[in-house]
C-alpha cells in the first residue's frame, strides 16, 4: 500500500498513520494465515497419497470374495457330478455298494470333515463380514464428524476476517470524516492548493501592446 502513495506522508495525522499502519499488519496476518492454510491444504495431499487403512481392507476383502468364488465354483462342480446322468449316478451307487464297510466308514468320515471346514470358513467370512461393516460405519460417522468440524472451523475464520476488515473501513471512514471537519487539515489543504492557483492566474497575464 505504501508503493501507491509514493510514500509521501506529509500532511497525514499521526491517528491516519496508525490506521494506515494497522491495516498493513492486518494484510500481513492474512498473507501469512493464508500461507499456513495452503501448508496444512499440501501436507493433507501428501498424506492422502498413502495407502489408508480403508485401502488395506479393500484389498483384503477382494482376496476372500476372490477365495470364496473359488470354493463356490468347486461346490458347483461337486454339485454337477451329483446331480448327473442317470446313468453315472447309477454306476456310483454300484460302486459304493462294491466298497467294503471300512472304506465307506473312512469315505463318510472325510465328507464330514470337509462339511464342518466348509462351514467353519463360511462362519468365519460371515464374521468378518459383521465386523468390516461396523467399522464402515465408525469410519464413516468419523469422517462425517470430521468434516463438520472443518466446515465450522473454516467458518468461524472467515468471520473474523470480515469483521476485522470493516471495522478498518470504518475507522478509516471515521479519520476522513473527522478531518473534513477539522479547521487545520482543511487549511493545510487549503495552503496545498493556493501554489497551483497563482501560478494559473500567471499563466493568463494579459498581452503588452507594442
Amino acid at each position: 500500500m505504501g508503493d501507491e502513495r509514493g510514500d509521501n506522508f506529509e500532511g497525514m495525522s499521526t491517528e491516519r498513520l496508525k490506521l494506515e499502519l494497522m491495516e498493513e499488519i492486518h494484510m500481513r496476518n492474512l498473507v501469512q494465515l493464508s500461507i499456513l492454510e495452503i501448508g496444512n491444504m499440501i501436507v493433507e495431499l501428501n498424506t492422502r497419497n498413502k495407502p489408508s487403512k480403508w485401502e488395506i481392507r479393500y484389498k483384503t476383502q477382494l482376496e476372500l470374495n476372490h477365495q470364496l468364488e473359488k470354493q463356490i465354483a468347486t461346490l458347483k462342480e461337486k454339485m454337477e457330478m451329483v446331480r448327473g446322468n442317470p446313468s453315472d449316478r447309477l454306476s456310483s451307487i454300484h460302486l459304493y455298494e462294491q466298497m467294503p464297510v471300512e472304506s465307506l466308514n473312512i469315505l463318510l468320515k472325510q465328507l464330514e470333515k470337509e462339511k464342518r471346514i466348509l462351514e467353519n470358513q463360511v462362519k468365519d467370512y460371515a464374521l468378518r463380514l459383521e465386523q468390516e461393516a461396523k467399522a464402515y460405519r465408525k469410519v464413516s460417522n468419523e469422517r462425517r464428524i470430521y468434516l463438520a468440524k472443518m466446515s465450522q472451523v473454516s467458518g468461524s475464520r472467515q468471520v473474523p476476517k470480515r469483521q476485522q476488515m470493516d471495522q478498518l473501513h470504518r475507522m478509516k471512514d471515521n479519520l476522513v470524516q473527522t478531518g473534513k471537519r477539522n479547521p487545520a487539515n482543511q487549511k493545510i489543504v487549503n495552503a496545498k492548493r493556493e501554489p497551483a492557483k497563482k501560478t494559473a492566474r500567471s499563466n493568463y497575464l494579459p498581452k503588452l501592446n507594442p
